[in-house]
């Protein structure tokens, strides 16, 4: 499991947004989303962290990677 804390997430959209631009780096990923926590936890299908992480910031956000 790959976790990120995004201190920038703070609605439904974004965590739609989030799950979207994880999913289309890596389509067999399981994304589940903490909001309330603003964490992100990631079982990857391909992807590894570096690419999951380009991901969601290309998706306007800014990830911090954590130990899961």
């Amino acid at each position: 499991m790959i976790a990120f804390d995004v201190q920038d997430m703070s609605c439904g959209h974004c965590v739609a947004s989030i799950t979207k631009a994880v999913q289309a780096a890596d389509p067999t990923a399981r994304v589940e989303v903490d909001l309330s926590g603003r964490r992100v936890q990631v079982e990857p299908g391909r992807a590894d962290a570096a690419a999951l992480q380009r991901a969601i910031e290309e998706a306007g956000y800014t990830p911090r990677p954590v130990a899961a």
